[in-house]
C-alpha cells in the first residue's frame, strides 16, 4: 500500500477530464494542485507564459517539489479551414500547444526522481478531420512534442507519455468555439459535419471510463510512448498502419464531411 503523499499538477483541472483526473488523485490521499481559468488553487490562463511560470514558481515555494505534471488544458475549434480567422487560430495553438509545452518546461526543473509527465493530447491528433483543421494540428503537434520530450529525458528518471482519448461525454464539445461560417465551396458542410448531435452524444464514451482508463495509465511503472483510449480508436489506428493514407482520408472524409 502506497503511503506517500504526491503532488500532482493539473492544468485544465476545472472541468472535464481534468476535474476527473483531479478528483480520483484526491480519493488516494495525493495534493492536487489546480491551474485552470477558474481554478481553485490558481487562476490561470495557461496561453499567459509569464503568469503561468509565476504560478510554478509559487508552487515550488509553497508545496515542494512535483511528483506528476498532467497538462489537461485546451479547447477545440472547428470551422472551414479558409474561413477561420487568424487570431483565433493563432490562439488554438497558444493554449492547447504552447499551454502544454510551457507548464512542461516551468515543471521540469522542479520534478523529482521518479516523476512523471502525462500530456493529455487527442485522437484527433492521430485522424485529422474535416472543419477541426487548428484543433487536429494542435494536437498533432502536442503528440510530437510529447515524443521529442520522451527522448530528451531517455537518461533521466522522468517518464513521459501522451494519451489520446476519443470523444468523451463531457462539456469539451459545448465548449468548442464553432465557426459556421460558410460560402459556395462548402455550402452547409460545415454546419452539418461539426454541430453536435443528439445522437453524436450518444456515442461518446462516458467520462467516467476515459478517467478510469487514464488512471490505470498514469499509475503504470513505465509508460509507453502513446496510449489511444477508447476500443474504437484501437480499431482505428491499426487500420491505419495497413491502408494508404490516401485510402485511410477517404474513409475518413466519407464518414465525418457531412452535407444533410
Amino acid at each position: 500500500m502506497r503511503i506517500e503523499r504526491r503532488l500532482v499538477v493539473i492544468t485544465g483541472s476545472s472541468s472535464g477530464l481534468g476535474k476527473g483526473l483531479k478528483e480520483s488523485f484526491e480519493k488516494k490521499g495525493d495534493k492536487v494542485i489546480d491551474i485552470s481559468r477558474n481554478g481553485a488553487d490558481y487562476k490561470c490562463d495557461v496561453s499567459d507564459q509569464n503568469a503561468l511560470k509565476a504560478v510554478f514558481d509559487d508552487i515550488f515555494l509553497n508545496h515542494g517539489f512535483i511528483d506528476i505534471l498532467i497538462t489537461s488544458a485546451g479547447y477545440g475549434l472547428s470551422g472551414a479551414i479558409e474561413l477561420t480567422d487568424e487570431q483565433e487560430a493563432k490562439k488554438q495553438f497558444d493554449v492547447n500547444f504552447f499551454g502544454t509545452t510551457n507548464a512542461v518546461k516551468y515543471a521540469l526543473p522542479l520534478m523529482k526522481r521518479n516523476s512523471k509527465i502525462v500530456i493529455i493530447s487527442s485522437a484527433a491528433g492521430i485522424f485529422p478531420l474535416p472543419f477541426k483543421a487548428y484543433y487536429c494540428a494542435s494536437k498533432s503537434a502536442v503528440n510530437s512534442f510529447a515524443q521529442s520530450l520522451k527522448m530528451e529525458l531517455n537518461r533521466t528518471n522522468i517518464d513521459v507519455t501522451s494519451i489520446c482519448p476519443g470523444d468523451i461525454r463531457t462539456n469539451f464539445t459545448e465548449n468548442r468555439v464553432k465557426n459556421y461560417e460558410t460560402n459556395e465551396r462548402y455550402g452547409k458542410a460545415v454546419e452539418i459535419s461539426t454541430k453536435p448531435t443528439e445522437k453524436s452524444e450518444k456515442r461518446r464514451m462516458k467520462s467516467e471510463y476515459a478517467v478510469n482508463a487514464m488512471m490505470k495509465i498514469i499509475e503504470k511503472k513505465k509508460f509507453k510512448p502513446q496510449y489511444i483510449i477508447g476500443r474504437q480508436y484501437h480499431i482505428f489506428y491499426a487500420f491505419k498502419r495497413l491502408v494508404t493514407t490516401k485510402f485511410l482520408n477517404s474513409c475518413i472524409t466519407k464518414i465525418f464531411y457531412k452535407t444533410k
